[in-house]
């Protein structure tokens, strides 16, 4: 499912159908399917709780969410983007709120490689030079929030710790590191 004719245009040639709806109006009867998957999209919803409330209701079985925890753990990028977790602090949902939404859920941690494919913002965690190329950017919702003046304040400190050697001294250790966890968490609630 997906809202955007966009993002449905660009969906690779032979990908399954995509049906264009909100979240928040699911164009699926009460347990038409034994599970309603959610992956890092509900932060982009306009009215979560609804959205929540619909894909308990059109699942049988079970929810999954894929989400992030921004308060979780520290991730470098903070440094030199600090607006990007002031704003996703606002705009994800605590895991309390999925307890008040489902009951009782199960959390478990989605620790990241070091060579994730996908383009979250998480994914490029030990190949530091990837948030200054400007397509991989642009895959990545979370630099959209930013002002341009913001972004490229960052981009600059970013830039110059990595010339300098700075970051190395910082965060050099990462680099041995096979995966990390970053506060992206697989969320599930199982019907009663």
């Amino acid at each position: 499912m997906e809202p955007s004719l966009t993002m449905i245009r660009q969906r690779a040639p032979g990908a399954a159908p995509a049906v264009r709806a909100l979240a928040s109006a699911l164009p699926f009867r009460d347990a038409s399917f034994d599970a309603a998957l959610a992956i890092l999209t509900i932060h982009h919803w306009q009215d979560r709780a609804r959205g929540l409330a619909e894909l308990g209701r059109a699942a049988r079985r079970r929810v999954v969410i894929l989400t992030h925890d921004p308060w979780a753990v520290g991730f470098w990028i903070e440094a030199y983007f600090p607006e990007l977790f002031e704003i996703d602090r606002r705009i994800f949902p605590t895991l309390e709120e999925l307890r008040l939404t489902f009951g009782r859920i199960t959390v478990r941690d989605v620790p990241i490689p070091h060579d994730c494919r996908d383009g979250f913002l998480g994914a490029y965690w030990r190949r530091r030079e990837a948030y200054l190329d400007a397509g991989v950017r642009s895959a990545i919702s979370s630099f959209a929030k930013l002002g341009d003046a913001r972004l490229a304040d960052g981009l600059a400190r970013l830039r110059a710790d990595l010339a300098s050697g700075e970051w190395e001294r910082r965060h050099g250790a990462l680099r041995a590191r096979e995966q990390i966890d970053l506060g992206y968490r697989l969320v599930v609630a199982e019907s009663a």
